[in-house]
């Protein structure tokens, strides 16, 4: 039952890593749903785990590099400046995710956590709606914008706060035009998918326990590099038709459903 719970999680991490629906809540809520409901199956080893994680999050950060080539061909020219923004940007999620990862990892894997954030990440989302049209290119960023938006991922490394959709929204509150809004939010990215994924291969080497079969590991990779990739397709052309807020009428009852479910279950307890 290894490889369905494996090409379950690369479903979930290919559609919510890009989509703004938070990646991290909805695995925190799958594997939740899946310890408790799915009997009989053996749980996954924490080397198993660790392993998995870092190559889903290898397979979407490939969609990213595949989607935006052109965008990053261009930062070694006429976009250079970018790379220095880029890097301000990234500056608070390191700040913050590397205490958080060493001493909040009860945190990071809060059930309860993700559904209390799902609504706060539809308020963003439709908060959007308000934002006209912007005119402001990527590389027209000041440093201080750059690092509004680095803080708003900063705080989307809770459970159930979506990455993408709170650096977008705040790349529209700087003025961004739609595209350029979800590129720099891309563009940023990969740095911070990158650091999880090395954080992570840290805790994989110091682990004793075993791992997940290779063919499992490579199938489910290549499952989030295709999802990811198609959910990326998607998001980019919702958010140029101004289309971003709809993903709230899907997180804000998402959340208020975790929420009364991990209530009953800790009353019953």
């Amino acid at each position: 039952m290894l490889w369905l719970e494996v090409l379950i999680l690369a479903v979930i991490q290919g559609l919510t890593e890009f989509l703004p629906v938070s990646s991290s809540g909805h695995i925190v809520v799958g594997e939740t749903l899946w310890e408790q409901f799915v009997s009989g199956v053996e749980p996954m080893d924490e080397r198993a785990k660790l392993t998995i994680s870092i190559m889903l999050h290898l397979g979407t950060l490939a969609a990213i590099l595949v989607f935006y080539w052109q965008r990053l061909c261009r930062l070694l020219g006429e976009d250079r400046r970018l790379i220095g923004l880029l890097a301000v940007g990234t500056l608070p999620a390191v700040i913050v995710g590397v205490p958080l990862k060493e001493f909040g990892e009860g945190l990071l894997t809060n059930t309860l956590l993700a559904g209390l954030m799902f609504p706060i990440t539809g308020a963003v989302l439709i908060w959007s709606a308000r934002y006209d049209k912007g005119q402001t290119t990527c590389r027209e960023l000041g440093y201080r914008q750059a690092l509004l938006i680095g803080l708003f991922q900063a705080f989307a490394i809770l459970p159930g706060i979506s990455r993408s959709g709170a650096t977008i929204v705040a790349g529209l509150g700087c003025g961004l035009k739609r595209d350029e809004a979800a590129a720099f939010s891309f563009l940023l990215a990969i740095p911070a998918i990158g650091g999880a994924g090395l954080l992570e291969s840290i805790d994989l080497i110091s682990s004793s326990n075993g791992t997940a079969p290779l063919g499992t590991v490579l199938a489910g990779t290549a499952v989030s590099f295709v999802v990811g990739l198609l959910s990326l397709w998607w998001l980019v052309r919702w958010v140029r038709e101004g289309r971003l807020h709809l993903f709230a009428w899907y997180v804000i009852p998402l959340g208020l459903i975790v929420v009364a479910w991990q209530l009953c279950v800790r009353f019953a307890a």
